[in-house]
């Protein structure tokens, strides 16, 4: 629990502790002549009162909760609308699906991530049995070293037309990923891996990574895989359904 949540649901708590024990003391205990409460007599109504009505906490946690997820969610929304373009747009970007679709989906992933390898067949069946949705891939490497090495690998073979083919090989690989298997994995997907390890240092790939991440951030995807569809931001893993549904739902908010 953070200072400031503490120092929030303390004085929440305070507040209601009060709000419901004064008229209880005022009825028990005519307290009017004496004055303002002093720190202690305050503290002590709000320790006696919470151990008679605990679920007094229980209601101001939620109430806190629901407040700061309302906030969030204004702010992810406002977020999206900001950064459309960074989102659906960017040039430095790779797309893939139907590039004339009438649904983009956005998606943030990492070539480490076992949630990601596992939606990937799914994403890939609800594209195809969609047949109308643009997606465009944010590589967001944070599960270390080697992450950003594939990252960074996808996106030099983005340079040379390759993009598509070295994504897929990079999501089926399963085990552990260094710079050696990379390139070998990139090799066998079809691209110059000399060309690949030079465009792989290149200051336009760095850029990418770091805006990526910096957009994720924004829109408070922390966690790998993140999607973005229309005005809708889904955090982890989803099945065919879920994406089938996040097409219409788009479509919808369009008509």
């Amino acid at each position: 629990m953070s200072r400031s949540f503490a120092a929030t649901l303390y004085a929440t708590v305070a507040l209601a502790g009060l709000a419901a024990a004064g008229p209880v003391f005022a009825a028990d205990k005519p307290v009017a002549d004496k004055g303002p409460y002093d720190k202690a007599q305050v503290e002590q109504i709000v320790h006696d009162y919470l151990l008679a009505h605990p679920e007094v906490i229980t209601e101001a946690v939620q109430a806190l909760q629901d407040k700061a997820e309302a906030e969030e969610a204004k702010a992810a929304a406002d977020a999206l609308v900001k950064h459309k373009d960074e989102l659906v747009a960017s040039k430095a970007s790779p797309v893939g699906g139907n590039l004339k679709g009438d649904v983009t989906l956005v998606e943030f992933f990492d070539y480490q991530c076992g949630y990601c390898k596992h939606t990937q067949p799914e994403l890939d069946a609800a594209v195809k049995k969609d047949g109308k949705v643009r997606i465009v891939y944010k590589e967001f490497p944070i599960l270390g070293p080697a992450s950003v090495v594939a990252a960074k690998a996808a996106l030099a073979a983005n340079m040379q037309g390759k993009y598509d083919t070295v994504h897929a090989a990079l999501m089926a690989a399963t085990g552990k990923l260094d710079k050696d298997r990379i390139l070998s994995i990139a090799k066998d997907a079809g691209a110059d891996t000399d060309r690949l390890a030079k465009d792989m240092e290149s200051p336009a790939v760095q850029k990418e990574i770091d805006a990526n991440l910096a957009l994720a951030d924004t829109l408070n995807i922390h966690g790998t895989p993140g999607f973005v569809v229309g005005n809708t931001v889904v955090p982890g893993a989803i099945g065919a359904d879920a994406f089938k549904d996040l097409f219409a739902k788009s479509r919808g908010a369009k008509s």
